[in-house]
């Protein structure tokens, strides 16, 4: 039984893909902690929720270019050398962020500068990982390491925002950058000890430029069920993510005083806690064949579950229930990785993967420029949860208008597995 209902331990039998599940599972840790610290940093200097917002946005540019590059030269170049070379600028990115602080410079323009380049790191290396792990194992057991990674991630999220609360409240931020950097040696690590992945077939020929990322773009246009996955991924995130609203609200609604940060560590960890149970509890997730239906539903309890968490002013109930939109946003995203790894043949993934990197990583920027924008308009509890609300029926009305994801279902055979990997 408890091999029907926990979660899938098997693909972490791989030498390669467990040290790329330790390496990128440790360094989110302090991604993380990252994460909380700079839009902190950014609220104290401007006492602002649009600035927050508008931090992420000046990462989505990066994003969108070398996202969409970075899949590309991942379908044309050795993939594991692509990772490292993407990791160390991710790295470097950190160590700036790390330097300003302790020079107390203080500036908006330096942390929007640095995280943009932070971004460019990231997203030539999340495309790469993606596409390396479809070639670690056959199409059947790609959904129990999605899981896996997800879980481990949604762990990172979980630990590092209430790492950064912690360090928030009795260091600084260079602090919690310096963690960051420490951690994210690991990640260049387990780069470094990857075997080579070369790239095969047609691929092996062309060249990563502009062509080359229209060609993808091209056969995403032509795969229906990808498209709408991305577009229900983009309502997701772009529409319902409430994190800009963090900082505010942790102090006007929870509590948090100017320099402390108890609040805000959990309203940054809760989505995480949700996901990591939901990951522990996750065995069922590879037996589902209504995989497009599946994840149809799992967003709109996204949406709902954010939405209810908007209207709580008890810390506790916002983080339960954001925590129930974590357990949710686990099982969307790991039928999102599962659709496109066992849908797009190999020399197509890095394109793919980088389409769906932007999505992934520019949707919640969108988001986070909405809710900030909403919460000047309207106030930060009204844009929380009028976001969620209209995630939840975006979505219905996405997946009735267009039934092609609704209907898809998982490959019933392995043989049809291998055509389409």
């Amino acid at each position: 039984m408890s091999g029907r209902l926990f979660l899938d331990t098997r693909p972490l039998r791989d030498p390669a893909y467990r040290r790329l599940w330790i390496g990128h599972g440790v360094s989110f840790v302090g991604f993380q902690v990252t994460a909380v610290a700079v839009p902190v940093q950014v609220w104290r200097l401007t006492e602002s929720s649009f600035w927050v917002g508008a931090l992420s946005v000046v990462t989505l540019a990066p994003l969108i270019v070398f996202g969409l590059w970075g899949g590309a030269v991942a379908d044309h170049m050795d993939r594991r050398r692509l990772l490292l070379w993407s990791s160390a600028l991710t790295w470097a990115a950190t160590l700036a962020l790390l330097l300003q602080a302790v020079l107390g410079l203080g500036q908006l323009w330096i942390i929007m500068v640095i995280t943009a380049l932070q971004a460019t790191g990231f997203a030539v290396s999340s495309p790469t990982r993606g596409a390396i792990i479809p070639r670690l194992f056959k199409p059947a057991d790609i959904p129990a390491a999605n899981t896996l990674t997800y879980t481990f991630t949604q762990a990172a999220i979980l630990g590092g925002p209430l790492l950064a609360g912690v360090i928030l409240a009795v260091g600084s931020y260079a602090w919690a950058y310096a963690v960051d950097a420490v951690l994210f040696t690991v990640m260049l690590w387990a780069a470094f000890r990857l075997p080579p992945i070369p790239p095969h077939g047609e691929a092996a020929l062309g060249t990563p430029g502009l062509r080359s990322v229209l060609d993808g773009l091209r056969f995403l246009w032509t795969q229906p069920v990808l498209l709408l996955s991305f577009v229900v991924d983009i309502i997701a995130m772009g529409v319902a993510m409430p994190r800009a609203l963090f900082p505010e609200l942790a102090e006007t609604r929870f509590g948090d005083t100017p320099d402390g940060g108890f609040a805000v560590g959990w309203l940054y960890a809760a989505i995480g806690i949700g996901a990591v149970l939901g990951g522990l509890f996750s065995g069922w997730i590879g037996r589902v064949r209504r995989q497009g239906l599946a994840l149809i539903v799992s967003i709109v309890l996204w949406g709902l579950a954010v939405a209810v968490a908007g209207l709580q002013h008890s810390l506790w109930l916002a983080v339960l229930l954001l925590a129930l939109g974590g357990a949710a946003d686990l099982v969307s995203a790991v039928f999102r990785q599962t659709i496109l790894q066992t849908y797009a043949p190999d020399e197509m993934r890095g394109r793919v993967q980088g389409i769906f990197t932007v999505v992934v990583a520019g949707g919640p920027r969108l988001g986070d420029l909405r809710a900030g924008l909403m919460a000047v308009a309207f106030g930060a509890g009204v844009s929380w949860v009028v976001g969620g609300l209209a995630c939840a029926v975006l979505v219905v009305v996405v997946g009735a208008a267009f039934p092609a994801l609704a209907r898809y279902r998982a490959p019933d055979t392995e043989q049809e597995s291998r055509r389409l990997s």
